[in-house]
């Protein structure tokens, strides 16, 4: 069986319905992808599009995906309430099946990089397990400036990009790929609008503050909803569930008198996770995944 690779590219862009149609369109137009979910957040002014397939084809299609966005996104005039540097903001390579590898994956990140630096002139940094360097391995540290910092920074020696020159690209920005496990983008929305009491669970929770092990969290204002969010990326589910990220911000809500009134997973989400809470909520006892019907019917197919 050959290799499956999921692929998770984030483009700056999630109003401009034209704009994420046009994307997803050329990323879906490759033969042996198969696009799995479009996720486009006005808040955040950003879309998560999935899509897997072997090698060959998922890398065609993650360029793309690039090359449309290049053209159509404008960061000089881009708003919105997460972090980005780039219009293709970041592009990881994610083996899920048929014996795939890091290591394939790693490569994809590398041959991605080079064709975005010498086909679109996008500055390209590698990361996660793709990264040259320690320093380049945790996405924030590389998106460290964003897309407006960086236009000085780059051409700091120590800010130079993998591929490419040390230039930004003047719309476009510059690009993080690498290869990396599953993640789980999970958000906890509150029943405030203050930004404050998002900012200190966000920090209680980051595990680069002493929260929890391989959880990256956020504060963000969604000021059509007059709520705010603790917006999450789970690195490793299986070393921090769903359920004990979730627990944390209704602590740590509670000590503000403030309710958690909703949360939200952002693109898809291992199954393993959710039978995870599921069995931590409800108590089972030796609940296994192959107790779901359709993972015993379609499972092995």
């Amino acid at each position: 069986m050959a290799s499956l690779i999921e692929c998770v590219p984030n483009f700056s862009e999630g109003r401009r319905a034209e704009v994420i149609e046009a994307i997803v369109g050329a990323i879906g137009a490759v033969p042996g992808v198969r696009l799995l979910g479009v996720a486009p957040d006005a808040d955040h002014n950003r879309t998560v599009v999935t899509f897997a397939g072997e090698p060959e084809a998922v890398l065609q299609a993650a360029y793309r995906g690039a090359e449309v966005a290049t053209r159509l996104i404008d960061l000089t005039q881009h708003r919105g309430k997460h972090p980005r540097m780039g219009a293709t903001d970041v592009v990881p390579f994610i083996p899920v099946g048929g014996g795939a590898t890091m290591a394939e994956c790693v490569e994809l990140a590398r041959r991605l990089g080079a064709m975005l630096a010498e086909q679109l002139h996008i500055p390209v940094y590698l990361y996660e397990a793709a990264a040259t360097r320690p320093d380049r391995k945790n996405l924030a540290d590389v998106r460290r400036g964003e897309f407006e910092g960086l236009q000085v920074a780059i051409q700091e020696p120590d800010r130079h990009p993998d591929f490419g020159q040390p230039l930004i690209h003047p719309r476009a920005g510059a690009t993080a790929v690498g290869a990396r496990p599953p993640l789980i983008a999970y958000n906890v929305n509150l029943g405030t609008a203050n930004l404050d009491v998002a900012k200190a669970i966000a920090r209680a929770l980051r595990g680069s503050s002493g929260g929890l092990v391989g959880v990256k969290a956020l504060p963000v204002e969604l000021k059509e909803r007059n709520q705010v969010q603790v917006s999450m990326n789970l690195i490793n589910f299986k070393e921090t569930p769903i359920h004990r990220a979730f627990e944390l911000v209704r602590l740590e809500a509670e000590r503000y008198g403030v309710p958690v009134v909703g949360s939200e997973v952002v693109g898809l989400v291992p199954l393993e996770a959710l039978v995870g809470v599921a069995r931590h909520y409800l108590r089972l006892e030796g609940f296994q995944v192959d107790q779901v019907l359709e993972q015993r019917l379609y499972g092995a197919e």
